[in-house]
């Protein structure tokens, strides 16, 4: 089949989940033959080779995607959707399937127009579905009104849907899509069996990864750890990433005194941060609002038990057992954080081993190459 594939975004130019699952998908359907064509925006030097093994065709510039506050800002994603109208206006009909992920909305906007024009099957990849509430809150009343509007005719557009979570799969049906919707269970890279040593005690360590943007509430960890190391002094944590809120974290840890118990270096290589989640008590996730929650899996595959926080927008609550791989705080309050991680350090081995059988048994389910097959199988039913 001729599959068309459109993304802002292009691993490892530019690293998220998004973009790991764009590649992958990119380079499965390649390699069982399908003719690919990527979509995106420049983000490697011009004139140089962007190095995948499939056709790749910039429909507009290299552009900085995110405003200081950690947002996406607007200019990219409007000139992304026009290059994406002008090359489905051009070479439609070439694809028999274009597929496409959904926010920032205008690249489907663009498929959408033209699905009847062009001919071909619209795929798209709802990573998220905001509510009514949340578009208020990201963009304003006005802004915001109009942001639900916008997603609501996206939904509403006929095309084969793909989610992550039962969350957004079940906001997805209720806003009145017209098609069908598959949940891929997960799009971690990663060992069957959780990399773990017996009967050793982690280190009194809890780690964060993660971007530092106010949907993360980096800073309620900080709070939480001083909650919590008036119970366990010997508490310490590790804060890795970058954004907006760095600054806010680092205040924060030089006005509660944590300045010798809390490192936060910024971004670093994947392999520390794994190390990291390997020897750590616990991982914490305080996020309000998470599409799934990919380093939750990662810490499972170390054998390390994560916490989270229940929240409407937050699908990584269905990464988590309460008692057999992690806890699920009531709210991201200092002493909600604080006793879920006590919880933890309390359970000791009994919980690690819990959560590395959690992960062994459900491993499978939660890879990338699982979820990749179901895609691939239904372009092979399609074809």
């Amino acid at each position: 089949m001729r599959i068309c594939l459109v993304y802002d975004c292009l691993f490892p130019h530019t690293v998220g989940g998004g973009e790991h699952w764009y590649r992958g998908v990119a380079d499965r359907l390649s390699a069982e033959g399908h003719d690919v064509t990527y979509l995106t925006l420049r983000q490697w030097p011009r004139g140089a080779d962007p190095g995948t093994g499939f056709r790749v065709c910039a429909v507009g510039p290299r552009l900085r995607l995110y405003t200081e506050s950690g947002r996406r800002r607007i200019v990219p994603p409007l000139l992304f959707g026009l290059g994406v109208f002008v090359h489905l206006l051009r070479h439609g009909r070439r694809y028999d399937v274009v597929q496409t992920i959904s926010f920032p909305y205008f690249s489907l906007l663009a498929a959408g127009f033209l699905r009847r024009l062009g001919g071909f099957r619209l795929v798209v990849d709802w990573l998220e579905l905001w509510t009514p509430a949340y578009w208020h809150d990201y963009l304003g009343r006005v802004g915001g009104w109009i942001g639900w509007r916008v997603q609501r005719a996206c939904a509403r557009i006929p095309q084969r849907a793909f989610c992550l979570s039962e969350l957004h799969a079940a906001r997805l049906r209720a806003e009145g899509l017209r098609g069908e919707v598959t949940v891929l269970r997960g799009i971690h890279e990663g060992p069957a069996q959780a990399q773990v040593q017996p009967d050793v005690d982690p280190e009194d360590v809890v780690v964060f990864a993660g971007r530092h943007i106010p949907e993360k509430r980096v800073p309620a960890l900080v709070r939480a750890l001083a909650a919590a190391r008036d119970a366990a002094p010997e508490l310490r944590g590790e804060i890795y990433g970058d954004g907006p809120e760095r600054a806010r974290v680092l205040e924060l840890v030089a006005e509660l005194g944590l300045a010798g118990a809390v490192a936060v270096p910024g971004f670093v290589e994947d392999a520390r941060v794994h190390a990291a989640l390997r020897s750590a008590l616990c991982l914490v996730l305080p996020s309000r609002r998470e599409g799934y929650g990919l380093v939750v899996v990662e810490a499972c595959a170390a054998g390390t038990p994560s916490i989270v926080v229940a929240d409407p927008d937050n699908a990584a609550t269905e990464l988590i057992e309460n008692g057999v791989n992690g806890f699920v705080a009531p709210s991201a309050s200092p002493r909600d954080l604080a006793d879920a991680i006590l919880r933890v350090r309390a359970s000791g081995r009994e919980l690690r081993a819990s959560t590395a059988a959690w992960y062994a048994a459900n491993a499978r389910r939660l890879s990338l190459s699982e979820s990749l097959e179901r895609v691939a199988a239904a372009y092979r039913s399609a074809a």
